[in-house]
């Protein structure tokens, strides 16, 4: 899947790449990470903004993730890992840059993730 328009332009990315600047300064290889990224948006079929969005419902008290959403991308980001290839320390990098992106647009994410 094509994206409609580049990766870094994508507001949820926006907001990445912010939270990794405050949180550790400027970020080198943000290059390589919005490439990984790219890279798991082609391989789950969608945007980094929808994405975001699929996780996450309004109520009346604001903002609520939603599990299940949550659940899907955690399993979709171990099996892209696993179809990445490389050593499995490069796997888990790769892993953990997109968690990353979730974390940091406020869809807590880990390893293993089961509930």
């Amino acid at each position: 899947m094509a994206l409609a328009k580049p990766i870094a332009d994508y507001d949820t990315v926006q907001t990445w790449s912010s939270g990794l600047s405050e949180q550790w300064g400027e970020e080198p290889d943000m290059t390589a990470r919005t490439s990984a990224l790219d890279r798991f948006c082609d391989f789950a079929g969608k945007d980094p903004d929808v994405l975001i969005a699929e996780c996450t419902r309004e109520v009346e008290s604001g903002k609520r993730i939603r599990i299940k959403a949550r659940r899907q991308y955690s399993e979709q980001i171990a099996e892209f890992q696993a179809a990445s290839g490389g050593s499995a320390r490069e796997q888990l990098k790769l892993g953990n840059t997109i968690r990353s992106f979730f974390i940091h647009n406020g869809i807590f994410m880990q390893a293993g993730l089961s509930s």
